[in-house]
């Protein structure tokens, strides 16, 4: 029993809070391609439960933070992916000469000062220490200083973040004590390598009693997790969200799954050119890691803190394709539906979409039937641009979808939409003319889609607009 209660003192002691761092409603109809009727024909349903109290709570962006193989900090990220800046290199972390792929967007420096405790820093697995400072960065982005926290309703203050693989680092290394003795295994393993942690720990420090919890569906974890946010502000549970997702797989088991599965790009002589959505050369994706947060903040709450607002959230949706584990609907079905349903949702008129940040890995399958599921609802808008952040950084498993969110409202402040880099022979089922070329864009966004799909048939779509009064 003493052992038990030093460990349990142990474990208080270093889970202390960590040190603290710092009416726009388009009301035209929204029906896409007759493909959503093949669905279990939703439309008609979907279209009965179609808001109408226009008196609702808005949710605007307020704070952004980022950890990047392109930067740690929004305006830097953007920038480098303007510049058409690949960030995807030759994996240094560990020994990988034995495998088939030896590439990533992997983070090559990070440091925690000033954002979580050196203790701490030194147990957590790297996608609990990524959350967290992007996290902290987007509440420094919001202008939440310690005197703001401070005045803060601490019962409307909540974070959902989530991770499609956890603390796998954390957790290997458990089994390899394990190996030796069940004595040498570190007792922080299980909390360090449980998804849920990150956002619990970043509560515990900012003393937010809110909703909290983590949303795990793969690589469409983000937007899950967005959606889920915005919905605790919109129904009076929260005026704050932190939100979005968090990965860092870059390890021996991480990188030999996805080898084993044939999901990832073999072009390791010139890993810069490897990640090429849409290109007919595409061979796989390419692993990336990092973290994406979003501070969502109910409207009348920001404008009376006299916040900066980024962007507002106009809404989306989620549906599942009930078809594979890994493999897209061949007739992307899920994917045209949940766009459907997320315009119905956010009373968005398709023609009011001029931008997509795509989904789009650079896989043979997925690649095509998300630019598919895109033309049956936005073919007839000549304006339509559509880009993929993933050519730059590679693929950030459940961060990419709020990393990709805040390049989509980057594109909404400047005015400039992304290249996609390394399209130099499109294939021959897509469209030249709609997708972004090799330099940036200038554009005026109206209405701006963001996609995220996970295996399993998980599939998300969040809508985002300039702020008008």
């Amino acid at each position: 029993m003493a052992s038990c209660m030093s460990a349990r003192c142990e474990s208080d002691r270093l889970l202390k809070p960590l040190t603290v761092a710092t009416n726009r409603r388009l009301t035209k109809g929204a029906r896409c391609g007759k493909v959503m009727a093949i669905a279990v024909q939703p439309a008609k349903q979907v279209e009965e439960k179609r808001r109408t109290d226009m008196k609702q709570r808005r949710v605007v962006v307020t704070g952004m933070g980022v950890v990047t193989p392109l930067g740690h900090e929004p305006d830097l990220f953007y920038n480098n992916l303007l510049e058409g800046i690949s960030g995807i290199s030759e994996i240094e972390n560990f020994d990988c000469s034995s495998y088939s792929t030896r590439i990533a967007g992997e983070i090559k420096s990070f440091s925690t000062d000033g954002l979580v405790s050196p203790k701490l820093s030194k147990k957590m697995d790297k996608f609990m220490l990524y959350m967290i400072a992007a996290g902290k960065k987007a509440l420094a982005n919001a202008g939440i200083t310690e005197e703001i926290l401070s005045e803060l309703d601490k019962t409307k203050c909540g974070v959902i973040i989530g991770s499609s693989l956890g603390g796998m680092k954390v957790f290997n290394d458990a089994i390899e004590a394990l190996r030796v003795s069940y004595k040498k295994v570190n007792p922080f393993c299980i909390p360090f390598a449980t998804i849920n942690m990150g956002p619990a720990l970043l509560a515990m420090d900012l003393g937010w009693m809110g909703p909290n919890y983590s949303i795990s569906t793969a690589c469409a974890t983000s937007n899950y997790c967005i959606l889920n946010a915005a919905n605790h502000i919109i129904r009076g549970e929260a005026d704050l969200m932190l939100c979005g997702g968090s990965d860092s797989a870059i390890i021996p088991i991480g990188l030999g799954g996805f080898v084993a599965c044939r999901a990832l790009s073999q072009r390791n002589d010139d890993p810069s050119k490897a990640s090429r959505p849409w290109d007919s050369d595409r061979d796989g994706f390419v692993m990336g890691e990092g973290s994406g947060v979003l501070l969502l903040e109910e409207l009348e709450h920001a404008k009376q803190r006299r916040a900066n607002i980024h962007a507002e959230f106009l809404g989306g949706s989620v549906t599942c394709d009930a078809y594979h584990m890994t493999e897209p609907h061949p007739e992307g079905m899920g994917v045209a539906l949940c766009i459907e349903k997320a315009l119905i949702e956010s009373g968005v008129s398709r023609e009011d979409v001029n931008y997509v940040n795509a989904h789009a890995t650079s896989t043979p399958a997925g690649d095509v039937k998300e630019y598919h599921a895109l033309m049956s609802c936005f073919g007839q808008n000549p304006e339509l641009r559509v880009n993929s952040t993933k050519s730059m950084i590679g693929h950030l498993l459940a961060a990419a979808g709020a990393v990709e969110a805040i390049a989509t409202i980057q594109a909404i402040r400047t005015g400039w939409v992304h290249p996609n880099i390394n399209l130099e022979n499109p294939d021959k089922n897509v469209d030249a003319n709609v997708l972004v070329g090799s330099k940036k864009e200038r554009l005026d966004v109206k209405v701006a889609l963001s996609n995220s799909f996970g295996f399993g048939g998980h599939n998300s779509s969040i809508l985002f607009a300039r702020y008008e009064q």
